[in-house]
C-alpha cells in the first residue's frame, strides 16, 4: 500500500513503492534510481506516489521503459497542469508532434541542447512544471551524462543577508537569448519568445519551498540595477548555484532511461563529451501554474 506523509516542511513524502520497484537515492538532496517499474501499469495510487515522489526528490531515473510517443504523453500528463508543453522550436528541429521535442547531438552538431546550467523556458509566465526525456541512443563508449541541482537547496545555502537580498528582486528571462547568443539560432519568420520578469526567489508551487528562480541560461538582467551591478550580482548567483555540488545529483543515462525532472525546483546542464558520436532522445514537457514570489 501506498503511504503518503507530509514532511514539516510541507513536501509529501512517498512511502511505500509499487510492487517490485527499487529505489535508490543518487544524492542525500536530489535524484532517485527507479529499477523494476513500469510506468505504463500505475494505477491511481502509484500515480499518486509518482507525484508525492517526484516532489520530495526532484529528479527520478527510471530504468528499462518501453514507451512510444502516446505512452511518454501519457505519463507527461500525470504532473502539472496536464497541458503539455510545444517548444517555440519544435519545428524547426522537425518535430513529427509538436509536443515531442527532439533532442539530437551527433558529428554533425555545432551545439548541443542543454550544453549550461539552466531552467528549461523560465522565460514563460507559466513555466514547465515537469520535463521527461526518453533516451533512445546513446554514444558508443559512454558519456552524455546530465547534471542536477535543486533551487531551493542552493537558496537555503545562501547567506540570511542575501537571501533577503534574493527575496527583495525581480529578474527578466528571455526566450530568444540563448538561442541567438548561445546557438546562434535565429528563429523562422513569425517565432515568438516570451519574456516575462519573475521574482528572483519563488515558492513552489506544489511543495511550497523557497526556491531561486534565476539562470544563466534564460536570465538576462536584475530590475533596478545599474550595468556593472547587474553584471557583478547575477553572476554571483550563477557562481554559486553552479559551484554548489551538494545540491547536484549525476544521472548517467543508459538507452530506454526515461529522466523525470521537476523543472521549477531544478536546473540541468547536459554533458557533451562524446563528439563525434550520436545522442537522440525526445523530451515531453507538461506547463505548470503561474509562479509567484514569496
Amino acid at each position: 500500500m501506498n503511504t503518503l506523509t507530509e514532511a514539516p516542511d510541507g513536501i509529501v513524502l512517498a512511502g511505500g513503492a509499487p510492487a517490485g520497484a527499487k529505489l535508490d537515492r543518487l544524492n542525500p538532496v536530489i535524484g532517485t534510481e527507479i529499477t523494476g517499474l513500469d510506468l505504463t501499469r500505475l494505477d491511481a495510487a502509484g500515480e499518486e506516489w509518482l507525484r508525492a515522489l517526484l516532489a520530495e526528490r526532484m529528479v527520478l531515473v527510471v530504468r528499462d521503459q518501453r514507451l512510444d510517443r502516446e505512452a511518454h504523453k501519457a505519463i507527461a500528463r500525470l504532473f502539472g497542469t496536464g497541458e503539455l508543453h510545444v517548444h517555440a522550436l519544435s519545428a524547426a528541429r522537425g518535430a513529427a508532434d509538436p509536443a515531442v521535442y527532439p533532442v539530437r547531438t551527433n558529428a554533425q552538431s555545432k551545439t548541443t541542447a542543454g550544453e549550461g546550467w539552466h531552467t528549461d523556458v523560465s522565460c514563460d509566465p507559466a513555466p514547465i512544471a515537469a520535463s521527461l526525456l526518453y533516451m533512445h541512443e546513446m554514444p558508443e563508449g559512454g558519456g552524455g551524462d546530465t547534471y542536477y541541482s535543486s533551487m531551493a537547496e542552493c537558496y537555503a545555502r545562501l547567506s540570511a543577508p542575501v537571501q533577503a537580498l534574493a527575496r527583495s528582486l525581480r529578474a527578466t528571462h528571455d526566450g530568444a537569448f540563448p538561442y541567438r547568443t548561445i546557438y546562434g539560432i535565429e528563429p523562422a519568420a513569425g517565432t515568438h519568445y516570451n519574456k516575462t520578469v519573475h521574482p528572483l526567489v519563488i515558492r513552489h508551487p506544489v511543495t511550497g519551498r523557497p526556491t531561486l528562480w534565476i539562470n544563466r541560461g534564460f536570465t538576462t538582467r536584475i530590475e533596478g540595477l545599474g550595468h556593472l551591478e547587474n553584471r557583478a550580482l547575477m553572476e554571483m548567483f550563477f557562481q554559486h548555484i553552479e559551484t554548489t555540488l551538494t545540491a547536484q545529483c549525476r544521472v548517467r543515462w543508459e538507452t530506454n532511461t526515461l529522466v523525470i525532472w521537476d523543472n521549477i525546483a531544478t536546473q540541468h546542464h547536459a554533458v557533451w563529451d562524446y563528439f563525434p558520436n550520436s545522442r537522440y532522445g525526445e523530451r515531453v514537457s507538461v506547463i505548470g501554474p503561474e509562479i509567484e514570489g514569496l
